[in-house]
C-alpha cells in the first residue's frame, strides 16, 4: 500500500515539475529579424490585425498585447512604429524625443531608460527583431559593437 501512495505521489510530482520547467524555458516562436525604418513604421497601430511594434535601444518589441496602450488613439501610439528610445527615457512624448538618439541625457535619464528597458520591455514584451541602426552605421558599415549573442533573449537557433 505504501509503494502505490509513493508511486501516485511520485506521478503527481513529475507532472507539476514538469509542467513548471516548460514555463521556465519557454523558447521564441518566431526567429528575430532585421527592421529599416521604413518598415517599423508600418507597425504603428493605425492598421486593425496588424501587429504593433516598437523599438527601444534598437531591440524591436511586439507591444500588440498592450493595444490600449500603444494601439490607435491610445495614450501612447505615438511611440510605436518606430525606435523611442529618447522619449522613454525622458518619458515624453514630445515629437522632439521621438527618436533613438541618447545625445545630450542626463544620467538620471539614462538610468530610468535602462530600468524601463529591463524592467517594463524585456520583461513584457516579446522580441521581434532588431533596428538597422543597431547593427550597421550610417555609413552601412557593420557596427563592430554589435554582438548578437550579446542581445537580450538572443538564442542562435532562433536565426535560422
Amino acid at each position: 500500500m505504501a509503494t502505490a501512495r509513493f508511486c501516485v505521489l511520485f506521478f503527481i510530482l513529475s507532472v507539476a515539475l514538469a509542467e513548471d520547467a516548460k514555463v521556465k524555458h519557454k523558447t521564441a516562436t518566431k526567429p528575430v529579424r532585421l527592421f529599416t525604418e521604413e518598415e517599423l513604421k508600418r507597425y504603428d497601430g493605425g492598421e486593425e490585425g496588424q501587429p504593433i511594434y516598437m523599438a527601444v535601444k534598437g531591440v524591436v518589441f511586439d507591444v500588440t498585447k498592450g493595444k490600449e496602450f500603444y494601439g490607435k488613439d491610445a495614450p501612447y501610439n505615438a511611440l510605436v512604429g518606430k525606435d523611442s528610445t529618447r522619449a522613454v527615457a525622458k518619458m515624453s512624448l514630445d515629437p522632439a524625443d521621438l527618436k533613438s538618439d541618447t545625445t545630450g541625457l542626463t544620467e538620471e535619464q539614462l538610468k530610468s531608460l535602462d530600468s524601463i528597458f529591463e524592467g517594463t520591455y524585456k520583461a513584457k514584451y516579446p522580441i521581434v527583431g532588431y533596428t538597422a541602426s543597431r547593427i550597421f552605421n550610417e555609413d552601412g558599415s557593420p557596427n563592430k559593437d554589435f554582438k548578437p549573442e550579446d542581445q537580450p533573449h538572443f538564442q542562435t537557433k532562433d536565426e535560422f
